[in-house]
């Protein structure tokens, strides 16, 4: 009905309109020749407030598209019976009315850092096209340097007096430029590679025996950040600054947009993680950081591979998450109809490998947990796990201590690193302490000492309050008592290497049961700075057991616990063919590149960091 009405007042208003033109042109004609007015009775003023009523009526795109064209239909009527233009510009004063509102708002107008950036922005594309008149490419090809900036700046030390030249020494260098400084017939650019940055000196005289345009085009085309190639011999500056002075010079790509802030680098954080290209084009230290974690995973695998393990790749989408205690993200096959998840961990798999007769085994592999991000969380992180047979949680304390610390001299030549205010010693051997001895060392009070005690829960929840640990009334067992005094009393305090070992059972569903202490499991974390670096069990291989441990978590999620895991049968039946005893190890990549690196949060490691949308 309502459809109906708007198209009855529509065809109305249209009506109206017409008839009030024609009006005006009988008029017209009925007065005399030497008077074209139109007379007031044919304007009714209810037509226009009639369409003023409408616009605000009806105000879809195809409503106002209908008003428009009769009010540009009147408008020709008008013309055509000769109304004087005052008498039309109340008409077309409508009429545009009407079409801005088809248009939406003006466009806000760029601000002035805008406006220069794209005035930078055209100029730079004015040169791409001059360039191309003058048949040079902008975006080259290929270049065949054959040095760096590190290498020229090593062969060179302690060589060359200020002002001196080795004319026999012939080079190519590639890079980005970063200051450019242009001096009539003489030119200085600082050019920077991945290696470092080098001074490049271009003489007219010289760099034109080659090119007789050469100088000027070096000029005319160049910006910061275009990458370009020269040749030329090396020599010191009258300063003793190692330079080369370049006899020809090559455009290898011109760079549209300039480096930012001037070449002083990207200061805002989170600018400088969404683009970290300008991040690292900008911060030395940014590359170095990437550099040094390349060159942790590298030493990684190499000491691993030298110990006999091999590094097999595992699912990333699987039927039923397992291996930890977290959140998975959810997917789904199309073609399979299948509800999947991203993986949380790559243990349950590996462990599979073991079954199936591999010794030693090892993945370093990307996770995928749907928490919370904070400065040592990312939901998307690379972690180590690797399994060895007939090895325990012992064997695995040694392992992790030594790769560790071949990593730590490796980078630093030194065991002894600084991280934030503190001066952290890789020294081994590290300190090995169970959690229970250090709950006691903090908070005074000994949990062994409840064992056979009735009251054991309530007594650790009323011990645990004292001692101002918070969030502990829903908790079930002492276990998880204890597990939540170590996290809020202790972890934060762990600043030098430190093996916190001997987990309580209800917080380790996949480790073996203590050879010799009741209710604790043969566990290990590593820690260090306040931050948990490494995890490691004694593999539980008792599939009874673990089929328990596993309905134990199952009940948990079904009452809610969006991070407990469920029953993976496909890992039991492997389980049931038998697995031998097993030593397991994961680290955390991410946060050991963060201790190696001294960063504060793991998006200074993380080269793409998850952010939301600006």
């Amino acid at each position: 009905e309502f459809e109906h009405m708007r198209g009855t007042i529509l065809t109305f208003v249209m009506a109206s309109l017409l008839i009030r033109s024609s009006l005006g042109f009988i008029s017209t004609f009925s007065k005399s020749p030497s008077s074209n007015q139109i007379p007031s009775m044919a304007r009714p003023r209810f037509i226009t407030s009639t369409l003023e009523s409408m616009t605000r009526m009806f105000s879809t795109t195809s409503d106002i598209e209908d008003l428009v064209k009769a009010k540009g239909d009147e408008i020709r009527l008008l013309k055509e019976s000769g109304t004087p233009k005052d008498e039309l510009a109340p008409h077309i004063t409508e009429l545009l009315a009407l079409k801005a509102k088809l248009e939406g708002p003006p466009p806000t107008p760029p601000s002035e850092g805008e406006s220069e950036a794209r005035a930078i922005r055209k100029g730079r594309l004015d040169k791409i096209d001059a360039m191309r008149s003058s048949n040079a490419n902008p975006f080259s090809y290929s270049f065949s340097p054959s040095t760096s900036a590190k290498s020229l700046a090593e062969d060179f030390e302690g060589k060359l007096e200020p002002g001196e030249e080795d004319e026999s020494y012939k080079v190519k260098i590639a890079g980005r430029i970063m200051v450019r400084r242009v001096f009539g017939k003489l030119a200085f650019f600082s050019l920077q590679d991945e290696s470092g940055s080098i001074q490049l000196q271009f003489d007219k005289k010289k760099l034109n025996a080659l090119n007789p345009d050469a100088f000027k085009n070096l000029k005319a085309w160049t910006d910061s950040g275009d990458i370009i190639g020269v040749e030329g011999t090396i020599r010191r500056t009258d300063k003793g600054e190692l330079t080369v002075n370049c006899e020809n010079w090559e455009m290898l790509t011109k760079a549209i947009l300039p480096l930012p802030d001037k070449f002083h680098g990207l200061t805002d954080v989170n600018k400088r993680y969404r683009q970290r290209h300008l991040d690292m084009i900008t911060n030395p230290d940014v590359r170095e950081t990437f550099k040094a974690r390349a060159t942790i995973t590298s030493s990684i695998r190499r000491q691993l591979d030298d110990l006999g393990f091999l590094e097999i790749e595992t699912p990333v989408l699987q039927a039923t998450p397992g291996g930890a205690e977290a959140k998975p993200f959810e997917t789904h096959h199309n073609a399979l109809d299948l509800p999947l998840t991203l993986r949380i961990a790559t243990e349950l798999h590996l462990k599979r490998l073991i079954v199936g007769g591999f010794h030693r085994v090892y993945e370093i592999g990307r996770i995928f947990r749907n928490e919370g991000i904070s400065t040592r969380h990312n939901p998307e992180f690379t972690s180590i796990e690797l399994y060895q047979a007939y090895a325990d949680y012992e064997d695995m304390m040694e392992l992790t201590e030594n790769m560790i610390t071949n990593i730590v001299n490796q980078l630093h030549g030194t065991e002894t690193l600084p991280y934030g205010d503190h001066e952290v010693s890789f020294q081994r051997p590290w300190r090995r302490v169970t959690m229970n001895e250090i709950v006691l060392e903090h908070m005074g009070f000994d949990f062994s000492s409840l064992s056979g005690n009735p009251d054991a829960l309530s007594v650790a929840k009323e011990k645990a309050k004292e001692a101002g640990v918070p969030n502990v009334d829903g908790l079930k067992t002492v276990g998880y008592v204890l597990n939540e005094c170590f996290e809020e009393l202790c972890e934060p305090k762990l600043i030098q290497p430190t093996f916190v070992t001997d987990y309580p059972k209800e917080v380790s569903p996949l480790a073996k049961p203590h050879r010799s202490k009741e209710g604790v499991v043969e566990r290990f974390e590593l820690f260090a700075v306040g931050r948990e670096l490494a995890n490691s069990f004694s593999e539980l291989t008792d599939p009874i057991d673990q089929r328990e441990r596993f309905d134990a978590q199952a009940a948990k999620k079904a009452a809610g616990d969006e991070e407990a895991c469920g029953v993976d049968e496909d890992f039991l039946l492997a389980l049931e063919s038998g697995m031998p005893p097993t030593g397991g190890l994961g680290i955390g990549i991410d946060r050991l590149v963060m201790l190696l690196t001294n960063a504060p949060s793991i998006r200074d490691v993380i080269a793409f960091p998850l952010l939301k949308p600006e």
